[in-house]
């Protein structure tokens, strides 16, 4: 619900007045004291979803962009027409209005010391969980990130054309990222060289890490889908704090990574989590603009300077080579975990291989430079031994692929009981 405060210049007067009326809006009108022309100050409460229609109409009818409309929250409404103006509009998807807009992606900003603390906070929270490959604890420092902010506030502000809101924005989040970075390549040192964290600790072994080594086709789904969605609960009513968190998740852990890799000496690892990150943060902004263009929210050119045909192009560019990469990149990682995958059927299937089933193929890659490790999980039911099992699914997987993996194979023992099985009664004899 939202209550909204119009000043009608007299000569506007008869014109917004009869848009109201069209639409069935109960108002409540005061004499601006002090005013000339004999200006009027209107009130009246809308559905939110109504607030955007009404407005446009009132600017239709000739109210300026610069006149003095204040748009407030309200916890209820009894008017003669509000149960039929929130029938009408219930069942449509009306975004926010552009100030409305405006001034809630300003709401999500922080001062920068709350907002760098924070950052920092969960930069540590998020390197912590990584390096013991808790899931729990690195969802916990998404919760923390305030990354949603500026990411929002980026967006609003190069579709709507507030310069200095996408400059303020785009600098929020290099300063916090580059805090991410420094906080867990800091916070790594000190547990390594403590000896809290064993110096020898292959990071491409901890799965949370192993799987943020590179961009692949899943990481920019998501950073496409997290930036379109929390722009989709902006230019609504609903709250943004959820929507932060997938925010968070896509960039937070990258950043936390990058640092650790640092500490450990692994520079591949650290360059291929840098390029992650730096894809997603690119991706997540250009879905979060793109969808506000969609919604129809546009920029005033009087106040934001666009940029000539040739940067357009340049940018158009690099973005098409950044995409093309990360493609590519996909493009290869899922042949050859398609390979792995169908070399361990292969080789399972042969006879004396018959008490084994495969449970998992994961696939562990050192950075940009390609897989490294293939961890293959097989169950049994007895203790025998398969001494030679590695060997063959690497070669096999050589003669798939042409890459030639380190290849680990874990067990996972059960004991089964047929169907129908008798036991002795107690107090019989034997064991």
């Amino acid at each position: 619900m939202r209550l909204i405060h119009v000043f009608i210049p007299g000569e506007r007067q008869d014109a917004v007045l009869g848009v109201l009326n069209g639409r069935d809006v109960d108002y409540v009108i005061t004499a601006a004291s002090g005013v000339a022309d004999g200006g009027l100050l209107v009130e009246f409460p809308l559905p939110t979803d109504a607030v955007n229609d009404v407005l446009d109409g009132l600017h239709e009818a000739g109210l300026d962009e610069e006149s003095y409309i204040v748009v407030g929250a309200a916890e209820t409404a009894e008017t003669g027409t509000m149960e039929l103006l929130e029938n009408r509009y219930a069942s449509d998807f009306s975004p926010l209005a552009a100030p409305e807009l405006r001034s809630k992606a300003r709401d999500l900003s922080h001062d920068l010391y709350s907002y760098v603390a924070l950052v920092v906070l969960s930069a540590v929270i998020a390197a912590g969980g990584l390096l013991v490959d808790s899931p729990a604890v690195v969802v916990g420092s998404m919760v923390i990130a305030p990354l949603v902010g500026p990411v929002l506030t980026t967006s609003v502000g190069a579709v709507i054309g507030d310069k200095r809101m996408l400059t303020d924005s785009v600098r929020f989040q290099v300063i916090g990222l580059v805090a991410a970075v420094g906080t867990a390549t800091l916070f790594s040192f000190v547990l390594r060289f403590t000896g809290f964290i064993p110096t020898g600790l292959a990071l491409s072994s901890i799965e949370l890490v192993s799987v943020r080594l590179a961009p692949t086709l899943i990481t920019v789904a998501v950073g496409l889908a997290a930036g379109s969605a929390a722009t989709f609960a902006l230019t609504t009513k609903g709250p943004t704090a959820l929507v932060g968190v997938m925010i968070a998740a896509a960039l937070l852990p990258a950043a936390a990574v990058v640092g650790i890799a640092l500490v450990w000496g692994t520079l591949v690892v650290a360059f291929g989590a840098a390029v992650l990150l730096i894809v997603t943060v690119v991706l997540i902004n250009v879905a979060a603009i793109v969808t506000l263009g969609y919604l129809g929210y546009r920029s005033d050119e009087n106040q934001l300077s666009m940029p000539s045909n040739g940067v357009r192009i340049a940018e158009l560019v690099v973005l098409l080579l950044v995409a093309g990469g990360v493609l590519f990149g996909t493009t290869v990682q899922l042949s050859f975990e398609r390979g792995a995958a169908s070399a361990v059927d292969d080789v399972l299937q042969r006879p004396s291989y018959d008490a084994l089933d495969a449970v998992a193929v994961r696939t562990s890659y050192d950075g940009l430079s390609g897989p490294r490790t293939v961890t293959v999980t097989v169950s049994r039911t007895s203790g025998r031994s398969y001494p030679r099992l590695a060997q063959q699914i690497q070669r096999r997987i050589g003669e798939r692929t042409g890459r030639s993996p380190e290849v680990r194979v874990r067990y996972q023992d059960y004991q089964v009981v047929e169907s129908g099985s008798t036991y002795p009664s107690n107090g019989s004899s034997g064991s």
